[in-house]
């Protein structure tokens, strides 16, 4: 069994944080990791967002680690030992269609920097807004569909003029991804978005297949 060696105890932790998160909403969840240079790369899809979380950590063996595997997301937080700084990585599973279609890995162009207290807060307007609107619909009318509708209407709306979906920023928020103190970047390789953030990255494929439900999920 392949087992992975952070370079200190946050690295562990945050990845345990990020995966407990990531299973609230699909306890069957997998990820794909990808280990090259020093870095792992973990990549997941967190259900209802139709968004790519970004994930990385620094391991200790630069040069002794090459890894590119899709696995159950529950087993490897399962073998996260943070107390050693190390993770086991469990056997493959059947990847996922989404597991096939990542971010490139390179050229990736600024788009703009914005404050992370103001992407904060309009994370947490929408929320706000959502909850707000669907409770002011009578009982019988908050069915899923119009829930759904309402989210899509909601989430679609783009980050000032970034052109990312706050469907994108409220994923982030829900994986504690924002920090008030750090700057979020938005960034673009070509048919492709990414917010980026000193503790994780969302991306979104722009163009791609309409949305599936996209019913928020307070974070």
């Amino acid at each position: 069994m392949t087992r992975l060696t952070f370079t200190d105890t946050a690295e562990a932790a945050g990845l345990a944080a990020f995966l407990e998160r990531h299973l609230r909403w699909d306890k069957k969840a997998a990820v794909r990791l990808r280990a090259s240079g020093g870095v792992l790369a973990v990549f997941a899809r967190p259900a209802r967002f139709e968004v790519l979380a970004v994930l990385t950590g620094r391991l200790s063996e630069p040069e002794g680690t090459e890894l590119d595997a899709t696995v159950s997301a529950g087993e490897l937080l399962e073998g996260i030992d943070e107390q050693n700084t190390s993770a086991a990585v469990p056997g493959p599973v059947t990847g996922p269609p989404w597991s096939g279609l990542l971010p490139p890995r390179g050229g990736w162009q600024p788009r703009a920097e914005l404050p992370g207290a103001d992407v904060r807060a309009a994370a947490a307007a929408v929320v706000a807004e959502f909850r707000r609107r669907t409770e002011q619909l009578a009982a019988e009318e908050r069915t899923r569909t119009a829930l759904d509708a309402l989210a899509e209407e909601i989430w679609s709306r783009t980050l000032a003029d970034t052109g990312l979906p706050l469907r994108a920023v409220h994923a982030a928020h829900a994986l504690g991804f924002l920090r008030s103190d750090a700057p979020v970047t938005v960034l673009s390789a070509g048919s492709w978005l990414r917010l980026r953030t000193p503790r994780g990255s969302i991306a979104v494929r722009r163009g791609g297949p309409a949305p599936l439900t996209v019913t928020p999920l307070s974070p």
